[in-house]
């Protein structure tokens, strides 16, 4: 085992769980064993709430200028050590070292964006009346939880860490138990930041855990990434008892291919996203619709995805679980006729054979009707569905009962915005295969995306992570009395 037992981190050391059951974690890669993880019971949660609610009034009542320097000096250390939490992530998740720095470099962009909350929740003051004002501020809901999934083990834990304890709250993060090591090495550099003891915890864990925070009632506000089965359990049993809830699910975004698409950009833009982070993102290109004659941009598609090679420029999916699931969907498509132009099955990378590829794979004459058309793969597959007119792959696009992203490629600007106005979807790119926004703009989908009000990152994220108080104020009795007093 290459690393120690992971353990719990709370009230700024680490513990371990008061049970003995733990998990192996295992690198993607090449099978070696990483580490164990344990699964924490209700017992180990109480004692992070606890620590975290100890913590909160000290932290809260610190001015919002005051917390954000913690995260000044994160950033630094985020980008001091960016090579060993990239490397960290790649061993664990399986993504390139080359994703892995892109998804440490988002971090960063996180971290700088909470930063200048300062700025963002100054609140507002207006004169209603002579001699009577009224205030607005934004004030911290308390203790909070997050639970990450395995696609990142640093940037999702860092869509929620920056900013919920930046404008005062207390956190508990439940990682992912596939990949716990990153979110160890975070609370560690947040420590060194000069974070206060019990401002962030971490418990680990399985369901049993992620029940337990929803259940909590100490615990206020729960946001939640993962498949959208597992959001909508988790929405709706926080939701009943009574806790803010953001939970973000899964995804089948399509790219509308046009015929006046730069053919080059479209291919690379194309392959890229459908192959990036062997496909385990929820903003990956899984159905490209290909509307009229584009034979040729297909034909370049496929170019592109042979010069992706599993263990050089494609890192592994996360279990043996997960690449047998995705080549059954691949297989399956081939038995119901689609055509199998990219075939990414049975991949295997030399001296790592032990670990868990899959190669791109581009799959033709899909049906909408099919699995690999209709359900979230979260693998490196694309699946061609073809139509003749725009408003047909609108049509297909709106079917889909997801809504997190959704792109065309064209030269078009006037058939571009007619796209933008009509696709389902909460992110849209145009000539943009992962149409992710940069902060300060949120990240967040619509429809079976997700569930809750609000995006988890950006400005929009201040609305969840706060609650708003409103005063009003008056001091000179010569004002006298009206309606309002």
């Amino acid at each position: 085992m290459k690393y120690q037992p992971i353990q719990n981190y709370i009230n700024g050391v680490f513990v371990n769980a008061s049970g003995d059951q733990h998990m192996e974690v295992i690198s993607p890669l090449d099978g070696t064993l990483l580490s164990t993880v344990p699964l924490s019971s209700s017992k180990d949660l109480d004692n992070a709430v606890k620590a975290a609610e100890a913590a909160f009034p000290a932290w809260s009542k610190k001015p919002i200028k005051e917390r954000v320097q913690v995260f000044f000096r994160y950033k630094y250390l985020l980008e001091q050590n960016l090579k060993e939490l990239a490397e960290l992530c790649s061993e664990e998740n399986g993504k390139t070292y080359g994703e892995s720095v892109a998804e440490i470099e988002k971090c960063i962009e996180l971290t700088e964006f909470a930063t200048s909350l300062p700025q963002l929740v100054t609140g507002e003051v207006l004169e209603v009346s002579r001699g009577v004002e009224c205030r607005t501020e934004h004030v911290p809901l308390g203790v909070v939880a997050s639970i990450s999934p395995f696609n990142f083990p640093s940037m999702v834990p860092n869509w929620t860490i920056p900013n919920a304890i930046a404008l005062g709250n207390c956190m508990i993060i439940k990682p992912s138990e596939k990949v716990p090591l990153s979110s160890i090495r975070l609370a560690q550099l947040l420590k060194e930041a000069g974070l206060p003891d019990g401002v962030f915890n971490i418990i680990n864990g399985d369901a049993t855990i992620v029940e337990a925070i929803c259940d909590h009632p100490g615990i206020h506000a729960v946001s939640f990434v993962g498949s959208t089965k597992i959001a909508k359990l988790v929405y709706r049993r926080a939701t009943s008892n009574y806790k803010r809830c953001l939970a973000l699910g899964g995804a089948k975004n399509h790219l509308m291919v046009l015929p006046d698409a730069k053919p080059e950009m479209t291919a690379q833009n194309v392959a890229a996203s459908m192959s990036g982070c062997a496909g385990q993102r929820c903003m990956a290109a899984s159905a490209m619709v290909a509307v009229g004659q584009v034979d040729h941009i297909i034909e370049k598609i496929c170019e592109e995805a042979r010069k992706i090679v599993p263990g050089e420029n494609l890192g592994a999916v996360i279990n043996k679980e997960s690449k047998e699931r995705i080549e059954q969907y691949i297989s399956q498509a081939e038995q119901q006729g689609a055509k199998i132009l990219v075939d990414g099955r049975n991949a295997k990378v030399a001296g790592k054979e032990n670990g868990t590829y899959v190669g791109p794979t581009v799959i033709d004459y899909v049906k909408p009707e099919m699995s690999v058309a209709k359900e979230e793969i979260f693998g490196p597959v694309i699946s061609i569905i073809r139509t003749n007119t725009v408003d047909e792959a609108l049509t297909i696009e709106n079917a889909n009962p997801y809504g997190n992203a959704a792109s065309v490629f064209t030269q078009n600007g006037g058939m571009a915005r007619y796209i933008i106005e009509r696709a389902s979807a909460g992110m849209i790119g145009v000539n943009v295969g992962v149409p992710v926004p940069r902060e300060p703009f949120s990240f967040g989908g619509w429809n079976e995306s997700k569930f809750g009000v609000g995006d988890i990152t950006g400005k929009s994220s201040i609305e969840f992570w706060t609650k708003l108080k409103k005063s009003t104020i008056k001091w000179n009795p010569e004002a006298g009395v009206n309606w309002m007093s």
